[in-house]
């Protein structure tokens, strides 16, 4: 069920106490920080969220730095790694099963990693004749999962079945062999970027029509690349324009559109996920730094970090997911002022007299949304 994020609040109320220590009540969201593992670096960050609430990422803990499921009943699990994983794994998606994506390091390197409630971790293998390197970015309802392997003919965007195994979706001719996919939808629609004889651009693949150029805005330097996809067929991203380097929205229907950025923004923005109700998360560099951002086709380009109570201590850097009940995933500085992973909430609408309107930031009857840019191993 579509959640409304929010649509008008009474100007004169008060905003109401924290929810907890780690949670605020907000104009539009209330906030939760996630925390991290215990006996680390105080370091968080958050890249999916399913429709259940449960948050994925990574964290630093004591055995160093691990994926991690988070979600509001047991707060932050540490999922571990393959043998030899020399202390380093990532959680990049998870789907409505309770699946999980992302990459941990092992004997034989970096490896492409499924995780799940039954099996634990699984390594997804990679393409022959490459350097043993690979990493999976995001997982559909189904099972199937997208990344990229290391291959003899160069780094290539794969597709992952349990019954197929990975499939090499290939690059556009006439560039240098790379590509990369960044997301899936649950028809098996797949995004992501390859080098083409143009620059990197922005593809959408599926087993049809195989691998399609999105273009990029006009007036730019030939760039663009996917990070996100909903089940309608839109899709995310940032591409090179007049403009400067912004986040885009792409369908069928209309080509590619240009976001725009947050005042300040030094003419970069890049959106990582979007919801099947067409609302879009990323980050925007603004006059005060780098700050997470909503937007949807009726209010535009929102700051974060103005629809949560303005008395937390919090900067909300990076937005990287959002599901079906709006609830908005990723990372900035919180509370003690080390990076940390987020969940927003959106807030249950409040009535206004008619005496009293105050419409704030044009989020009135926006639905909730979902993902993500890709990440590689560190």
């Amino acid at each position: 069920m579509i959640i409304k994020a929010f649509t008008r609040i009474l100007g004169t109320a008060a905003v109401t106490a924290c929810l907890a220590a780690s949670s605020a009540q907000a104009a539009g969201y209330t906030l939760t920080a996630l925390g991290d593992l215990p006996g680390g670096a105080d370091y968080s960050e958050a890249y999916g969220i399913n429709n259940s609430g449960q948050v994925v990422g990574r964290s630093n803990g004591a055995a160093g730095y691990h994926a991690v499921l988070w979600d509001a009943s047991g707060g932050m699990q540490d999922l571990g790694e393959l043998p030899g994983g020399d202390d380093r794994s990532f959680a990049s998606d998870t789907n409505n099963a309770g699946q999980i994506v992302g990459g941990s390091r092992a004997t034989t390197g970096p490896r492409a990693v499924l995780w799940d409630a039954s099996g634990g971790i699984h390594d997804l293998g990679d393409f022959p004749g490459g350097d043993d390197h690979s990493f999976a970015s995001g997982i559909n309802d189904v099972g199937q999962v997208v990344g990229y392997s290391e291959a003899a003919t160069g780094q290539r965007a794969f597709l992952w079945d349990a019954v197929n195994g990975m499939q090499d979706l290939g690059d556009f001719p006439g560039g240098d062999d790379h590509s990369f996919a960044s997301g899936i939808n649950d028809v098996g629609q797949v995004v992501g970027y390859s080098e083409a004889a143009t620059g990197q651009r922005a593809f959408l693949w599926d087993a049809v029509n195989g691998m399609q150029d999105l273009g990029d805005l006009p007036g730019g330097d030939d760039y663009s690349q996917a990070n996100g996809i909903n089940n309608s067929g839109q899709v995310v991203g940032r591409s090179s324009g007049a403009a400067g380097s912004h986040a885009v929205l792409w369908d069928a229907s209309g080509g590619m559109q240009d976001l725009g950025e947050l005042p300040g923004g030094a003419n970069f923005s890049q959106a990582f996920g979007v919801s099947d109700a067409g609302q879009v998360v990323g980050y925007s560099h603004t006059t005060r730094g780098i700050h997470a951002f909503l937007w949807d086709a009726v209010g535009g380009m929102q700051d974060l970090n103005d629809l949560i109570d303005p008395g937390l201590s919090a900067v909300l850097t990076y937005a990287q997911a959002i599901n079906a009940s709006g609830q908005i995933v990723g990372y900035g500085t919180i509370d003690s002022g080390y990076q940390q992973a987020f969940l927003l909430t959106p807030i249950a609408d409040v009535p206004v007299p008619a005496s009293l309107p105050l419409m704030l930031g044009g989020l009135g009857g926006l639905a909730g949304v979902a993902r993500r840019r890709s990440k590689h191993v560190a």
